[in-house]
């Protein structure tokens, strides 16, 4: 079976960090940084071959530039021949343009999730989603929208997806 290997985007490090610590991991080594014309670059510091990727990048505050961070990390680790790719993220970008609400209007949630697909991640793991139907989206959803220690949960479902366990029925009693 695979290890863990958790990376952090520089969106939240600190979350990412007390994730680490429950999980009894160090987190990988990533490097980000702009080139003069603000491209971001991300180089992955150690090797994934056949490892289990996690990747803690919310989508919050710099939002475009967090997503695209996000993307890059998800590409560089499939790329580099990890076995599976889960994107953690704490708050989902675009998830309040979840439908359709004018003509000509886009359903940028959608896109993001496909995005994310693209990218290669074969999981998403997220909390508060702002409606369910987000959901029916290319990838794997968890939801939650209790105050909670996210740390302890985000920990906790690593730790079952890891294992091949379904992660939904920890959240079964949150109303969607």
């Amino acid at each position: 079976m695979p290890n863990i290997v958790l990376f952090s985007g520089s969106s939240h490090h600190d979350l990412s960090q007390k994730v680490a610590d429950r999980l009894g991991l160090e987190l990988g080594k990533v490097i980000t940084k702009k080139f003069s014309n603000q491209e971001t670059c991300v180089e992955i510091g150690e090797s994934v071959r056949g490892e289990d990727v996690y990747i803690i990048q919310s989508g919050c505050g710099e939002i475009n530039d967090n997503l695209m961070e996000l993307l890059i990390m998800i590409n560089a680790c499939k790329i580099a021949s990890s076995s599976r790719v889960t994107a953690v993220i704490p708050c989902f970008p675009y998830a309040r343009q979840d439908k359709k609400d004018k003509s000509r209007a886009p359903i940028s949630a959608k896109l993001v999730a496909n995005m994310l697909s693209v990218a290669g991640a074969d999981h998403i793991i997220t909390m508060d989603l702002h409606a369910s139907q987000i959901q029916v989206c290319s990838a794997q959803f968890v939801v939650s929208n209790q105050v909670i220690d996210i740390s302890m949960i985000l920990a906790e479902a690593i730790r079952r997806t890891h294992n091949g366990e379904s992660v939904s029925y920890l959240f079964s009693h949150v109303p969607l």
